[in-house]
């Protein structure tokens, strides 16, 4: 097994063009958090003309609503959920400009469609490890829609997150070719 690409954010074209389907990834610089009810508003606002609360260009977007932080730390628990809530509104934002989404499970042809012609990617997080992946985090906060409660846009600051690119900038995608390997078999 190859050593994990190291990738800072905001992400350009060059980098997201370098990830291929299956690359381990140590991600370091800001990431958002972002689950249903927020992206529904951030379309919603789209749709309405409206400048966005967060600038995302380049940007990470994690589907994670964390746990409570504990005494001493920025963030408590943060593991990731069900990708396909967000794809109704995931094209939208990465036309955009939004350049990554981390998530569990698989997505749908528009959001790969989307990623293709936008230059986007799609990172699968450690299911079942988001202690783990708190570890990574060293400062939070929220920046949006503080009213959803765990759900508000949260602002990471996070040090080699690690993930595994799931869907590349170039129509591949992770859960397709594993299945297909082993079809094979």
């Amino acid at each position: 097994m190859s050593e994990p690409k190291r990738i800072t954010t905001p992400l350009t074209d060059e980098t997201v063009k370098d990830l291929r389907i299956g690359d381990s990834v140590l991600i370091t610089g800001t990431i958002y958090t972002a689950r249903d009810s927020a992206h529904k508003r951030l379309v919603e606002a789209l749709d309405r003309g409206e400048r966005l609360p967060v600038d995302f260009n380049g940007q990470i977007i994690y589907y994670a609503g964390p746990a409570p932080a504990k005494p001493g730390r920025p963030i408590g628990s943060i593991g990731p959920t069900t990708s396909y809530r967000m794809d109704p509104y995931a094209p939208k934002l990465i036309a955009n400009g939004l350049k990554g989404m981390i998530g569990k499970g698989n997505r749908n042809e528009e959001v790969i469609a989307a990623q293709k012609k936008y230059t986007a990617v799609y990172f699968g997080a450690i299911g079942g490890a988001a202690a783990l992946g708190a570890q990574s985090v060293k400062k939070a906060e929220i920046v949006a829609y503080e009213d959803l409660g765990p759900e508000a846009i949260r602002k990471l600051e996070v040090e080699d997150f690690p993930a595994v690119v799931v869907n590349d900038a170039h129509g591949g995608d992770l859960y397709k070719e594993g299945m297909a390997t082993y079809q094979r078999s």
